[in-house]
């Protein structure tokens, strides 16, 4: 006899408990979210099909290339989050200001969202996989108002849930509200986020190191003799470690959540403080790596959960996975930076 599928919508209801706070707003904001990416997911699949591949001609506020299903996305995900009634504005990786939802309902919001409609959308027109990244604030403007810019830069410790879609060979959703991470996998057949994952854990160690290694150049004297590091063969330490960067935050994170590993973006000339945005990728992920026992630290060996975002659009050096690895990454950092 088959065990009994444990549906999404079915976990955050018995999970509802351990928020007294929230007596049901955040179970539906998340379900609005899921909604949204199953719609996404469907225009991913049939990218090819439409008139969705390529880019739109326009320029971001990151200075970068929008491709047609970076908007589509934006859209669906902003519809879905007014239509929630939970959500009182949202702050979008496509938006240079923070997007106000002035509905009554919507201005008595309890919650904002930070979220990255398509992570590694340059990789779209190849098939690579790619995903949406969020996370979700209490507010800390009155309700009954418009959202305020300061809802929006919060520590990431004031997280209550963060999560991320990735859309590839199969479709799942992982996320966390602080009690641990659990991933669920879309089954087409019934349209529904079917428990796969539970409470996952990262290994402590792993054997895959992630990062663009063309920068390799660029990077500080202690980075550079990690990598050198992780390339050495050592029986003890199951190196030489095995390279996979795949240039999708979602996709390199995922694999490293589950095997093992660990993700790398450190200062370069062209980006000297960093490459990855805080609040829409940095924040959500360092959340999730910590509730399944891994780290996530900036250059300086700051825990990003702690940093205190200065604007929408921040960037910040990442590194993040294993806590092993991430600790012996920093000992190279101190010792030659």
């Amino acid at each position: 006899m088959q065990s009994k599928v444990n549906t999404l919508n079915e976990f955050i209801i018995e999970r509802q408990a351990d928020f007294p706070y929230a007596k049901g707003e955040l179970s539906r904001l998340l379900t609005h979210i899921a909604l949204a990416a199953k719609v996404v997911n469907r225009e991913v699949n049939r990218a090819g099909l439409v008139d969705i591949l390529g880019s739109t001609g326009d320029i971001n506020v990151q200075g970068e290339t929008v491709q047609k299903l970076d908007d589509y996305a934006n859209e669906k995900f902003a519809i879905a989050l007014r239509g929630s009634s939970e959500c009182c504005g949202i702050a979008t990786e496509e938006s240079q200001d923070i997007i106000k939802f002035d509905s009554d309902m919507a201005k008595d919001g309890k919650y904002i969202v930070c979220i990255d409609p398509l992570d590694g959308s340059s990789n779209i027109d190849v098939n690579v996989s790619i995903g949406t990244i969020f996370s979700i604030y209490r507010r800390i403007s009155p309700r009954g108002h418009v959202a305020q810019i300061d809802d929006f830069l919060q520590e990431g410790t004031k997280q209550v849930a963060s999560g991320y879609v990735i859309f590839g060979s199969s479709t799942m959703l992982v996320y966390t509200t602080g009690r641990g991470v659990n991933g669920f996998t879309l089954d087409p057949s019934i349209g529904e986020f079917c428990l796969s994952h539970a409470d996952i854990q990262v290994p402590l160690s792993g054997n895959i190191y992630s990062v663009n290694e063309g920068n390799y150049k660029q990077f500080s004297s202690g980075v550079q003799k990690y990598i050198d590091h992780c390339k050495e063969v050592d029986a003890a330490t199951n190196r030489p470690y095995s390279a996979r960067y795949i240039g999708s935050l979602v996709a390199d994170f995922h694999r490293n959540l589950l095997k093992g590993g660990i993700y790398m973006y450190p200062p370069t000339k062209a980006y000297k403080t960093g490459k990855i945005r805080l609040l829409y990728e940095c924040n959500p992920m360092a959340m999730i790596i910590e509730q399944a026992g891994g780290m996530a630290v900036d250059n300086e060996g700051q825990r990003i959960l702690d940093l205190k975002p200065n604007d929408l659009h921040q960037r910040v050096p990442l590194y993040i996975g294993s806590r092993n690895m991430i600790i012996n990454l920093l000992d190279f950092i101190n010792q030659n930076d």
